[in-house]
């Protein structure tokens, strides 16, 4: 979303209440990103508009309406890894204790797909590809990480991607992940399993 939701910060520290709610509803529309443009790049605030910006962002991703979604329930998915994603998604949301999705992905469409469901939980897209993992990077909730599986044993796959993501302190013993993957590796639109792991049990596959 690319509008002048903060136009008044152009000469002044401070937005309006009115752009403050447009922010807002911004967020709630479940857009990958909003951009600031003068207010920031020829503005008389530039940190003043982008921290404001940040706040207000924050504040809307805790509301309620904002952790769940019904986007997609009572439709019918086209595509395999399509339905991989959503049902990914349905289960984190409704499955206490789950605090990481992991997808590996080729093309980015996986976590893509994810990314359109509003969700408290973060989806880590592991790609060998770096413009795989670029273009993740503008997907909502999405933090794309350096992995190739098919550079591992098809059985050290699994406990290879959790552990990159112990190693950097995302998830911790005892948490739950889900991890959506296809049954082989540089094929895109491969992904056709999904499993609920648990950090620190024995993995395999």
């Amino acid at each position: 979303v690319a509008t002048q939701m903060r136009e008044s910060m152009i000469q002044n520290p401070m937005p309006t209440r009115a752009e403050v709610s447009d922010g807002a509803t911004a967020v709630l529309d479940n857009p990958d990103a909003v951009m600031l443009s003068a207010e920031s790049a020829a503005g008389s605030y530039p940190i003043e508009a982008v921290q404001a910006m940040a706040r207000i962002c924050l504040g809307a991703e805790k509301h309620p309406t904002s952790q769940k979604s019904s986007h997609r329930l009572h439709t019918t998915f086209q595509r395999c890894d399509e339905s991989i994603a959503l049902a990914a998604m349905y289960t984190a949301n409704h499955f206490p204790g789950v605090k990481a999705i992991i997808a590996l992905t080729e093309s980015g469409y996986t976590p893509l797909i994810m990314s359109r469901l509003r969700s408290h939980v973060p989806i880590f897209a592991l790609s060998p590809h770096r413009a795989t993992q670029a273009r993740a990077s503008m997907f909502r909730g999405v933090y794309p990480i350096a992995f190739d599986p098919a550079a591992l044993p098809a059985d050290k796959v699994s406990q290879a991607a959790v552990d990159e993501l112990l190693k950097r302190g995302l998830v911790e013993q005892g948490d739950w992940v889900i991890l959506t993957k296809g049954d082989s590796y540089h094929t895109i639109g491969g992904t056709n399993g999904m499993k609920i792991l648990h950090v620190g049990d024995p993995l395999v596959g």
